[in-house]
C-alpha cells in the first residue's frame, strides 16, 4: 500500500472512489463527445450539483437560460443560494441580455440545448464565445442532442452534462450522469465526488457499456421517428403547434440545421382548444408509448408536463417557465414509425 500511495499509482481501494469499470466507460463517454476525460456519477443531477459545489464560493455568481430543468434551477435558487451564490434567468436564446447580466463574479454560464421540454436550440459557438469573451466558462447540458447530435466541446464550451440515464444507456433500466471536459478541470470533480460518494455503481456501469454498443444506431432511428412524428402532428388538425427543432416553423431550425447532425426522438405538442383534461384523454388514449417521466430510451414515454413534472407549481409559474395545460411531451423510441402513427391518429381521434 506504501508503494501505492508514494508512486501515486491508480488504485480503487475503497467503493465510494470509484471502480476499475467506470474508467473504461468514462473513456468512451469521453470519446464520443470529443472531450479530454469524463467523470460518471450516480446521476445527471448528482453531475451538476458536483460540478458547480466544486466551482462556485459564496458570492459568486452564474447565469442560466431560463429554459431549464427545473430541479437544476431549484437546486441553484433554493440551495446554492443559502451559501451566497446568486442565479440569474435570461430568456433563451437572448445572448445580449445574458453578456449584460455577466459582473466581475460570474463564474458559469449554464444551457441547456435543446431545451426540455420547449426544444430550443442554443446557438453554442456563440454561446462559448460569450463566455470566452469575459473569461467564464460555459457548460452545456446537451441530454436531449447526445454526442450523435451535436458536441459542444468542439464548439468551445468548456463542459459537456448528460443524463446518461436517457439516450446514452437508452434501456430506461438505470440511473447514471457524466460531465464531460478537460482532465485538468474536471479534477475537482473527481475529488469531490470521493468525498459525497455520488458513484455509479459495477453493474450500473456494465448495463452503460452494453448501452453503447447500439447508441449510433437508436440514435438513428430516434432522429427518424422524431422527424416524421413532428411533421404528421404539424399537420394534424387537432394540433395547435409542435415544438420540434427539425420542421422549419420552429423558431430555432435555423441554429438547429447549422449545428446539429439530427433532431432527436422528443416531440412536444399542443392539443388544439383542448383544457388539461382533455389534453390527459390524448395521453390516456395512446396504446403504445407508457406513461413516465424519463425519455431517451427504446421505448416510447409520453407525459403531460403539468401533471407529471408541474404538477406542484402554481399556474403563474407554469407560465413562467412556458408549459401551457394543453401540452404534451413525447419521446419517440425505436418502435416502428408507422404504427407510432397510427397510434397517435387514433388517439386524437378517439378523444376529439
Amino acid at each position: 500500500m506504501i508503494d501505492f500511495i508514494e508512486q501515486k499509482l491508480p488504485r480503487e481501494e475503497y467503493g465510494r472512489y470509484g471502480n476499475p469499470s467506470e474508467k473504461v466507460v468514462e473513456r468512451k463517454l469521453a470519446a464520443l463527445d470529443c472531450g479530454e476525460s469524463a467523470v460518471i456519477f450516480s446521476t445527471g443531477m448528482t453531475a451538476i450539483a458536483v460540478l458547480l459545489m466544486s466551482k462556485l464560493n459564496s458570492g459568486d455568481e452564474i447565469i442560466f437560460f431560463n429554459e431549464c430543468y427545473r430541479r437544476s434551477r431549484e437546486f441553484c435558487v433554493k440551495h446554492l443560494s443559502r451559501f451566497g451564490v446568486v442565479t440569474t434567468e435570461v430568456k433563451t436564446g437572448d445572448y445580449a441580455a445574458m453578456e449584460a447580466a455577466i459582473t466581475p463574479r460570474t463564474r458559469l454560464l449554464v444551457s441547456e440545448s435543446p431545451t426540455n421540454p420547449q426544444l430550443s436550440v442554443v446557438d453554442i459557438p456563440r454561446f462559448a464565445a460569450l463566455g470566452r469573451q469575459h473569461g467564464v466558462e460555459t457548460l452545456i447540458d446537451a441530454t436531449l442532442a447526445t454526442p450523435y447530435n451535436v458536441q459542444p466541446l468542439t464548439l468551445g464550451v468548456d463542459y459537456v452534462l448528460h443524463s446518461v440515464t436517457k439516450y446514452l444507456a437508452g434501456h430506461n433500466d438505470l440511473l447514471a450522469g457524466v460531465i464531460i471536459g478537460s482532465q485538468e478541470k474536471l479534477e475537482p470533480l473527481r475529488k469531490l465526488r470521493g468525498i459525497i460518494g455520488g458513484i455509479s455503481s459495477p453493474h450500473n456501469t456494465y448495463l452503460l457499456v452494453r448501452g453503447l454498443k447500439t447508441f449510433a444506431l437508436r440514435m438513428e432511428r430516434h432522429n427518424q421517428n422524431g422527424l416524421e412524428i413532428a411533421r404528421f402532428l404539424a399537420g394534424h388538425p387537432r394540433i395547435e403547434k409542435v415544438y420540434y427543432p427539425g420542421l422549419e416553423t420552429h423558431p430555432y431550425h435555423e441554429v438547429a440545421n447549422r449545428t446539429m447532425r439530427g433532431f432527436g426522438g422528443v416531440v412536444t405538442f399542443l392539443v388544439k382548444d383542448a383544457d388539461w383534461r382533455r389534453t390527459a384523454d390524448v395521453v390516456d388514449a395512446v396504446r403504445i408509448p407508457r406513461i413516465a417521466p424519463s425519455l431517451g430510451g427504446v421505448e416510447s414515454l409520453i407525459e403531460q408536463p403539468l401533471v407529471m413534472s408541474y404538477f406542484e407549481c402554481t399556474p403563474d409559474e407554469r407560465q413562467q417557465f412556458g408549459i401551457p395545460d394543453n401540452m404534451i411531451r413525447l419521446s419517440c423510441g425505436i418502435e416502428n414509425t408507422e404504427d407510432l402513427i397510427e397510434d397517435l391518429r387514433q388517439a386524437l381521434e378517439k378523444t376529439w
